[in-house]
């Protein structure tokens, strides 16, 4: 029978129970006149990372994009020990400038942290869903409805514009509103009703989402665990 090696020696050591930490085992070198000789055990290797912690308030109406480059620097460069937070207090705005801002949340490797502070209108709603962590203070108010907007052009063309922006906004709401919003709400937004909701009913919801997510993953590792358990297929299977 082989007896287990120390990484300094090629002599064999004999393992002997010890009162000491269970990661540290003492074992006996017979060489050595069967000394205990401590083994090598799980160390802990350390790196520290800086953090940053970036905040930018996004309060009034929302402008042209050309006032937001530094807060799209900022996400666009961020790294994935940074963390971004976006402190909103916004009747909303111009919805290309929410969708570029919105766009560079989703690309950025930070941390993006919407914070509700008091109210978040139209776009500026959509800003608050996009956030990788939402934080809801008292008092606060969200309200979703559809575009407006005006057009120019000949008859025709303000007809393609309508159905162009109408089929644009419909899968902007439901790529970033659901399941936040139901299929059904988002139906009756780009029909016209504007829907609101306070502090407590936004907070129901997310935590409705977070339990719903919390299940989706306890499913999936049932389901992976169950395959594991069938080992791996045959190339006929």
């Amino acid at each position: 029978m082989s007896h287990p090696t120390c990484p300094d020696s090629p002599r064999p050591l004999i393992a002997v129970e010890s009162d000491g930490p269970q990661w540290m085992n003492e074992q006996t070198d017979p060489e050595e006149g069967g000394n205990r000789v401590a083994a090598v055990g799980l160390t802990r290797y350390e790196r520290q990372l800086p953090i940053r912690q970036i905040s930018y308030y996004l309060c009034g109406e929302i402008r042209e994009a050309l006032a937001y480059t530094e807060l799209f620097n900022t996400l666009w460069t961020a790294g994935g020990a940074d963390q971004v937070y976006l402190h909103l207090n916004s009747p909303g705005g111009d919805f290309d400038t929410g969708l570029q801002i919105i766009n560079n949340m989703v690309a950025s490797e930070a941390r993006v942290v919407t914070v509700l502070e008091a109210r978040a209108y139209s776009m500026a709603a959509m800003l608050f869903l996009a956030g990788d962590e939402l934080i809801v203070h008292d008092n606060c108010q969200l309200m979703f409805h559809t575009y407006s907007g005006s057009l120019v052009g000949k008859g025709n063309e303000q007809q393609a514009q309508v159905i162009a922006l109408g089929n644009w906004f419909e899968k902007v709401m439901k790529r970033i509103c659901m399941p936040f919003l139901s299929s059904a709400e988002v139906a009756k937004v780009l029909q016209g009703t504007d829907i609101w909701m306070d502090s407590d009913e936004i907070r129901r919801r997310l935590a409705r989402l977070n339990q719903t997510s919390a299940k989706t993953m306890r499913s999936t590792k049932r389901v992976d665990t169950a395959d594991d358990k069938h080992g791996p297929s045959s190339p006929g299977e």
